[in-house]
């Protein structure tokens, strides 16, 4: 079972840790993403340094990096650690996929911050949790125009849906988990947070009077 953990650790890690909007800016509009707007490496970022096909794309790889990793640990639990409970080692790989997002050994541990990563993991291990709270986050962007704003409030509604919307076995560590992520996401937002309260924070598709 120990084997079986570090395993999933490892590859749940890798997968997660994939710069997937950095190696799409740097393949196609020769820069380094970093350099752009908040220096981050997700998808509204990727946007900011004008590949709005880039930025969708790294929605999209970010969230299939993640629901991959939860996938396999789910194969992984049922293979090599089947007493675990296959929610406990999807819960796990999860955790691992959004820290490696969070966090990638390969840019210095300065990665994105989770929302996308998070949507994929949820999507394999409560999905209709995970889509609940994508329509949250659809919802408060389609009415603020803020990005972070509509993340926050995504992150913060998932384990709420969860716990109303999640049927049969529910460990400790998989609740955990939920609550875990969804804090790691709304903290890597805190910049965001202190703009949001100071009023200076940018919308989305609004361009800045000058």
């Amino acid at each position: 079972m120990l084997l079986a953990g570090l395993l999933l650790i490892a590859v749940a890690y890798l997968l997660g840790s994939i710069p997937v909007g950095y190696l799409l800016v740097r393949l196609f509009l020769k820069q380094d993403v970093r350099s752009v707007g908040s220096g981050n490496i997700g998808a509204t970022n990727v946007l900011r340094s004008g590949g709005k096909g880039l930025g969708a794309a790294t929605f999209l790889g970010d969230m299939l990096k993640g629901s991959a990793a939860v996938w396999l640990g789910g194969l992984i639990g049922v293979l090599l650690a089947p007493h675990a409970g296959v929610r406990n080692m999807e819960a796990l790989a999860a955790l691992t996929a959004v820290l490696g997002h969070v966090f990638p050994v390969w840019l210095r541990f300065k990665g994105g911050k989770g929302v996308a990563t998070g949507f994929g993991v949820f999507l394999v291990a409560a999905p209709t949790s995970a889509l609940a709270a994508i329509a949250v986050f659809a919802f408060v962007l389609l009415v603020t125009r803020y990005v972070s704003l509509a993340s926050i409030l995504g992150a913060a509604s998932f384990p709420v849906f969860a716990w109303l919307l999640v049927s049969g076995e529910r460990p400790p560590f998989f609740i955990a988990v939920q609550f875990a992520v969804a804090l790691l996401i709304i903290a890597k937002h805190h910049q965001n947070i202190r703009r949001l309260l100071a009023g200076t924070e940018s919308r989305f598709g609004v361009k800045k009077k000058t």
